[in-house]
């Protein structure tokens, strides 16, 4: 019985190995993100906030709109919008509209915000190593290579439902 059917107590087989293997994508990622999110939890802030805080650091000076931080999302989050507002809540990031076009609403990460990267960077920095330092580079290279060839058919497929979104977002 494969590791997986065991872990999830499945006693009947998996329908292919295709199915085998993106079950195993998503509990893994799960583990991952869950190992991630217990740590950002530390601070006060979810791993998706700190990763529009990523984001936005990565932006300065100018910031972003709200469709290009989602566009950069490691994960598609459909309610942007209330994870800024969230982050305003907490002081994490400044917002202020755009004086050619009042309709356009630019962020920045704040200096409170700064900091809270500066004080998180040193145990997230650590941590990719500290999840999977027990892979030797040879299979970190594979990994990557096989995960980045899984995502080829549904490329096309994410970035219309961006698409979809950044108009939807717009109106």
């Amino acid at each position: 019985m494969g590791k997986l059917k065991h872990e999830i107590q499945q006693k009947a087989p998996f329908s292919g190995l295709e199915e085998e293997a993106v079950l195993n994508l998503f509990r893994t990622s799960d583990f991952l993100e869950r190992a991630f999110q217990h740590k950002t939890r530390e601070w006060g802030v979810t791993s998706t906030q700190y990763n529009v805080l990523r984001i936005l650091r990565g932006a300065e000076p100018q910031g972003l709109q709200c469709a290009a931080i989602g566009a950069r999302m490691i994960a598609s989050e459909p309610d942007i919008t209330r994870i800024l507002a969230r982050l305003k809540t907490l002081k994490l990031v400044r917002q202020h509209r755009d004086h050619a076009d009042r309709r356009v609403v630019w962020t920045r990460v704040s200096e409170a915000g700064m900091g809270l990267l500066r004080e998180m960077d040193p145990l997230i920095q650590r941590l990719p190593a500290i999840l999977l330092g027990h892979m030797s580079k040879a299979e970190l290279k594979e990994m990557i290579r096989l995960l980045e060839l899984a995502r080829v058919p549904c490329a096309g497929k994410a970035e219309q439902e961006s698409d979809q979104d950044r108009r939807k977002g717009s109106k």
